[in-house]
Order: structure tokens, then C-alpha cells, then sequence
């Protein structure tokens, strides 16, 4: 008897905007896999209740977004080490009854590095430019990474002093306006805000002041290039956007479901790419 499809879900609110069941149908479809992925709106408060009921549901698991990842984090049985030192979960799954949670935002984030600037491990000094969920999973890939030098810039010092605070030695804490200064040894910018998202105001970073090794990350994607990787762009700096982060972070959560890891492929991103034309 032929085993029944792995079913597997993206919930949060809103969620229609979500292009994972994108993603993880390319890779059902490629891969010759039986199973399916779907998006699931699931307001704030019904959160717990979706949650306790996963391992009747039928779902091998499932990914978590906005605004979920923090309860996800309070109402798993366990965590793996990423989800334990970022506080958030935004990955699902089930066992013998008991709900498991991790977190797949920091293996994104450094695998997108990887792939289009693998010498981003190289740099000596990273500031990043927030201090919200985001700058937690991009601040451990640091850490991971080996980099000795991280500072955050935050609008609000208090907020990225909690970071310092949860990782340790290494990080510095800046406010926005020290950035020119702060920017003139930085080998690697990352913004985690949403500022140059579409409808939201541009990053107010000058890259003047950056050297001409500096890399230069955001990890919006909407649009692909921002403000601030136009700018960069136009100095001639090594650019990296911020879709890859978005495929790379599903990788992982796909072999947990459905027994292999995925690939990230240019025919991927092309798919990826096209949607956000259509919608933008």
C-alpha cells in the first residue's frame, strides 16, 4: 500500500501574500514527491488552539511567519539551538505527540551569503541596522560565522542593547545617527528593517563612507533592489538581495517534512522572481 502524501502548511496573519506554497510546490513537483503545502490563516488568538492541535491535524508540520514566531516559541515542547537563542520558531514539527520547534531564519540568511558573496566570512566587521526579530537570526549567523566585530545600529539603543545582551562578546551598540562613522571599517552592512520596503520609507544609510571590499545585504525582497543596494550598487560594492534568505530558509524546513534537502536553483528564483513582478 502506497504510503499518503506528507502534508505540510505556512500559517500566520495575513498569510495570503506568503510565497511559500510557491516554493515548496517547485520542489514537490521537481522532486517527484507525493505530498502538499498550503497556506493556513491563523489569527492571533486562535494561535495556541491551532497549535495543540497539530499532531491530530494531519500535518507532518508546518512554517510559522508574522506575527506567530514568538508563541511558537512559548508553546513548543522543545527547540532546537537556533530557536533556544533567538527566542522564535518558525518551524514545526511533531513526534510521538509532542510539538518541536526551530529556527531556520539563520541557516537563510548565512546560506544566501554563501551562495552569491561566499567571502562575506572573511569580513572583520559587520554593522547591522536594526535590532527587531530579523537582526536576532542575522546576528547569530554571525556569531556562527566567526565574525568578532558586530555592531548594532538601532533607532532605539535600548532594543539592540537586549541583543548584545542575548549573544554576548563582540557586539557593539550604535544609534542611527553614528552610522557614517560606524560604516567606514564595515566589510559587511546587513539592514533588518524594513525600511526600502515597498509603501515604507528608504534606509537613511549613506554607503559613501563604506570601503570598497564592503558587502552590502538587505533582507527585504520587495523590491529586490532597494534603496540602499541601489546605492551601493552604483559605488560598485559586492550586492546581495534579500530573496535568497526567503529560499534557503525553506530548505531545511523541507527535508524535516518531507525526507530530502532541497536545492536552490536559478529556476527557483526565476519563479519567485516573476510573482513579485506580477504583484508589484
Amino acid at each position: 500500500m502506497a504510503e499518503a502524501p506528507i502534508k505540510a502548511f505556512v500559517c500566520g496573519h495575513p498569510i495570503a501574500h506568503s510565497r511559500s506554497p510557491m516554493i515548496h510546490g517547485h520542489w514537490l513537483k521537481r522532486y517527484g514527491l507525493a505530498g502538499s503545502y498550503e497556506a493556513i490563516d491563523v489569527s492571533p488568538a486562535g494561535f495556541p488552539d491551532f497549535l495543540r492541535a497539530l499532531p491530530a491535524s494531519g500535518f507532518a508540520g508546518g512554517n510559522v511567519t508574522i506575527p506567530h514566531k514568538e508563541a511558537a516559541f512559548a508553546g513548543v515542547a522543545a527547540r532546537d539551538e537556533a530557536a533556544e537563542l533567538t527566542g522564535a520558531v518558525n518551524t514545526l514539527w511533531h513526534s510521538d505527540g509532542r510539538i518541536f520547534g526551530g529556527n531556520t531564519d539563520v541557516h537563510g540568511f548565512a546560506a544566501n551569503l554563501d551562495q552569491l558573496a561566499p567571502q562575506w566570512r572573511k569580513a572583520r566587521t559587520a554593522t547591522v541596522v536594526g535590532a527587531g526579530g530579523a537582526a536576532r537570526a542575522v546576528v547569530l549567523a554571525l556569531k556562527n560565522a566567526g565574525l568578532a566585530d558586530i555592531r548594532i545600529a538601532n533607532r532605539t539603543p535600548e532594543r539592540a542593547r537586549e541583543l548584545k545582551d542575548r549573544f554576548g562578546g563582540g557586539i557593539s551598540v550604535a544609534a542611527l545617527e553614528d552610522l557614517p562613522e560606524l560604516l567606514r571599517d564595515t566589510g559587511l552592512l546587513v539592514n533588518t528593517t524594513s525600511l526600502g520596503m515597498k509603501g515604507v520609507g528608504p534606509l537613511p544609510a549613506d554607503t559613501a563612507p563604506l570601503p570598497d571590499h564592503a558587502i552590502v545585504t538587505d533582507i527585504v525582497y520587495v523590491p529586490l533592489q532597494t534603496p540602499l543596494l541601489v546605492a551601493a550598487a552604483k559605488r560598485g560594492l559586492k550586492t546581495v538581495d534579500g530573496l535568497g534568505m526567503l529560499l534557503h530558509q525553506a530548505a531545511p524546513a523541507f527535508a524535516r517534512w518531507f525526507g530530502m534537502m532541497p536545492e536552490v536553483t536559478g529556476e527557483l528564483r526565476d519563479l519567485v522572481v516573476a510573482d513579485i513582478g506580477k504583484k508589484t
